[in-house]
């Protein structure tokens, strides 16, 4: 097996085809006539975009497209890692709903929708691999939510 399927590029692909069918199927089919929906929308692409950078700026030096680790990585439970475990898959399926909605296009959020189980089979993946790699990791995962931080 080649080093781009190990460290998980196959998850990696699989991610940019089904943003690249949201993104066209946005544009292709487009709605229109609800305002209201756009401005949701846009407010669910700005909150993605925050969570995005978010998560970004706490990994650092620990930020990889892979979902497998580096060998030099460590364990980030700061910052927004704090409230959920996987904020950068979160942002995108934000983004991805809110392109839809801007569009106002039932493809597109159809197709954006097809992200919620993907990640999770993807966060699930990752997960094995950082159980693997740091024992703490399992008490880090019974305290902090995958996607969505709790409300109480």
């Amino acid at each position: 097996m080649n080093r781009f399927s190990q460290r998980g590029g196959p998850w990696v692909v699989v991610q940019g085809i089904l943003l690249t069918a949201v993104a066209l199927l946005a544009v292709c089919f487009r709605g229109g006539g609800f305002p209201i929906v756009v401005m949701a929308g846009v407010a669910l692409m700005i909150v993605g975009a925050g969570v995005a950078l978010a998560g970004a700026m706490a990994l650092g030096r620990n930020l990889t497209p892979f979902p497998k680790p580096t060998e030099s990585a460590q364990l980030v439970r700061h910052g927004i890692y704090a409230v959920i475990r996987h904020p950068l898959y979160t942002s995108v399926i934000a983004v991805a709903i809110g392109w839809a909605l801007v569009w106002q296009s039932w493809p597109a959020l159809l197709a954006a929708a097809t992200l919620l189980p993907f990640f999770a089979a993807k966060a699930r993946r990752e997960e094995r691999w950082l159980r693997e790699m740091f024992p703490e990791y399992d008490e880090y995962e019974k305290r902090t939510p995958r996607f969505l931080p709790r409300v109480c």
